[in-house]
């Protein structure tokens, strides 16, 4: 009896694992208008809301604060880095969205920029997309910062919303 009911919490276990378990998480199943989501029909400017790098939430001051990146349904983009001092260029280039074979899906943006500013070879990077509403858009990504290489989650808002404490470090 014994060894029956430890068979019984080891299934229990292991099944409770496998069901939390990312390995069987399913894609984000992006909507049908992700486009327009993400674009509007004349374009649609993005504010960061909040980032976090791994599990921690990262401060935001200076540049971060006034970032905004606007997708044009074009298919191009633009950020604003340029209009503020010491914020480096603006972004210029172009973006798509693509699914792999696993369903998950990413923008892809392309730049010649892209390189410098990412610290990365290509002229693309791939952003995936873990979430797209009218208000909402969440991209995870990763990049070299610090000489090492971190996974970030960047929640955007469109730029009409207030975001409480966005510099949340005193």
């Amino acid at each position: 009896m014994r060894s029956y009911l430890q068979i019984c919490t080891l299934i229990l276990m292991f099944s409770c694992l496998a069901s939390c378990s990312n390995y069987n998480k399913e894609p984000y199943k992006l909507p049908k208008n992700a486009i327009q989501l993400l674009s509007g029909t004349s374009g649609k400017s993005w504010k960061i809301a909040w980032r976090y790098n791994g599990k921690t939430r990262m401060n935001m001051r200076g540049c971060f604060l006034s970032y905004k990146i606007t997708y044009h349904p074009d298919m191009t983009i633009k950020d604003n880095n340029g209009d503020y001092e010491n914020c480096g260029p603006s972004l210029i280039g172009n973006w798509e969205i693509i699914t792999d074979k696993k369903g998950k899906s990413f923008i892809k943006l392309t730049s010649d920029q892209l390189p410098e500013i990412m610290n990365i070879k290509q002229n693309y990077k791939f952003f995936k997309i873990l979430k797209i509403k009218k208000d909402t858009l969440q991209l995870q990504y990763r990049h070299k910062q610090f000489s090492s290489e971190s996974t970030f989650i960047d929640t955007y808002v469109t730029e009409h919303i207030k975001i409480k404490d966005r510099d949340f470090h005193w």
